[in-house]
């Protein structure tokens, strides 16, 4: 029995009450519980299951949430790489003065870029007579060549025609739906068109395209064409104006800070919105799935949790007749129950560490795992035609694997006390009678 083996040490000390907790005597009887016997496989099977859930558990945390991070990174810089972090806006009067304006905003310390804009609803249609809704942003070729977004992902033409004022860059997705490609002419019709004894007549109007970009997104590659401003200006019939000006800061989390400067750069009343606000619905509903897949997750911890519990509870009946030595030899009720304690105790700590190796090495090889399985599969997972992403992305934040090893420690640490106590309350008598 592993209490006559420790028999010496505990009677060598004096009184084993009085020894001190987590001794090395605790900790050799915990460890000799822990090494599997023949007629204990039963058990050592159980705890087996234990030490693989917990480390399953924990490894699918830490890459389920490594990967929802990835998306979410991508999605904001592809959202905020061709939307500006601050939207400004006219309040007693139109932004005549875009130019003076957007001057003096990019002078604030800490603004990149500041773009005036026009944007307005039409109905493009191509050369196959095929039509679909877009929305049309006039913006200056000097600006557009700064945003690399849209600039440095053209995939047919040239922005050649779209700086000489000429021609349009379209979406990739809208250009494959009407049948475009660059060199091609693009007809536009706007509801907003001139006023005639008749009624308003729609504005129509053929542009040649340019170039075809692909920014990455299909909401933005199936609906956004890029004009001239001041064609724009002209096919909207806002000669002059233009109706914001989108700001584009270092950090964007520091829209806050900038916004009292912007409007003291202004010298006019401004109406300011952000990037937060105009995606609140969206990134909501981002945080709010991770944290449901978190505590989803977790359930897969908690279960392996509940194997120690009932892995404990039968080796407490197993060594009945081993408590019952210990506590006549002097051990208190304390030291057994740390005992038992610390056999628990050690399956969720290395299950726990061993799931946080397993999910750093899954998350640093996940584009080689998702070829791998495409390739067994014979399919493409994830295809960068539908998720527009070329490789799957993992972003693993060292606050959330921290959270994820505390949780996981304290569910088995958990687990491990009801046993524990109930091997602490054992009686010996009875405990040897039954024995």
């Amino acid at each position: 029995m592993a209490s006559q083996a420790a028999g010496n040490e505990t009677a060598g000390s004096g009184k084993a009450g009085t020894a001190r907790a987590f001794s090395g005597f605790e900790r050799m009887v915990a460890w000799r519980y822990l090494r599997a016997r023949r007629k204990e496989a039963f058990i050592s099977v159980i705890a087996g299951f234990s030490f693989i859930g917990i480390m399953l558990g924990v490894a699918t945390l830490i890459i389920v949430m490594a990967v929802m991070n990835g998306f979410r990174t991508e999605l904001v810089s592809r959202i905020l790489g061709i939307n500006g972090h601050m939207i400004v806006q006219a309040i007693d009067q139109p932004l005549s003065d875009y130019a003076g304006l957007a001057e003096r905003m990019s002078a604030v310390p800490g603004v990149t870029m500041a773009l005036p804009l026009v944007e307005g609803q039409t109905l493009a249609s191509g050369r196959e007579g095929a039509g679909t809704g877009a929305l049309v942003r006039g913006i200056r070729p000097d600006d557009l060549t700064k945003l690399a977004t849209v600039s440095s992902n053209i995939r047919q033409g040239d922005m050649v025609g779209f700086a000489a004022g000429q021609g349009v860059l379209v979406g990739s997705r809208m250009a494959a739906q009407l049948g475009l490609s660059a060199g091609d002419t693009i007809t536009l019709v706007s509801p907003e068109g001139d006023v005639t004894p008749l009624g308003v007549n729609p504005r129509v109007k053929s542009y040649p395209v340019s170039g075809i970009f692909e920014i990455g997104m299909s909401e933005y590659d199936a609906s956004i064409i890029y004009m001239p401003l001041e064609e724009a200006q002209l096919y909207f019939n806002v000669e002059g104006i233009v109706q914001s000006i989108e700001l584009f800061i270092q950090d964007p989390d520091a829209v806050d800070t900038l916004r009292p400067l912007i409007e003291q750069a202004a010298g006019r009343q401004i109406f300011i919105t952000d990037w937060r606000q105009r995606n609140q619905t969206f990134f909501s509903a981002l945080q709010v799935e991770r944290n449901v897949m978190f505590m989803i997750l977790t359930l897969i911890v908690l279960v392996a949790a509940l194997n120690i519990i009932s892995g404990l509870i039968m080796l407490v009946k197993d060594k009945s007749s081993d408590i019952a030595i210990l506590r006549t030899m002097g051990a208190s009720s304390s030291a057994i129950m740390r005992i038992f304690f610390m056999t628990g105790a050690a399956i969720g700590t290395a299950g726990t560490f061993a799931g946080v190796l397993l999910g750093v090495l899954v998350c640093l090889n996940i584009e080689s795992i998702r070829q791998f399985f495409s390739w067994v599969s014979g399919t493409v997972l994830f295809d960068p035609e539908l998720y527009f992403l070329s490789q799957l992305p993992a972003d693993m934040n060292a606050s959330e694997t921290v959270s994820v090893v505390i949780m996981a420690l304290g569910l088995s640490f958990l687990a491990t006390i009801f046993p524990a106590w109930r091997a602490s309350k054992l009686d010996p008598v009875q405990a040897l009678r039954y024995e």
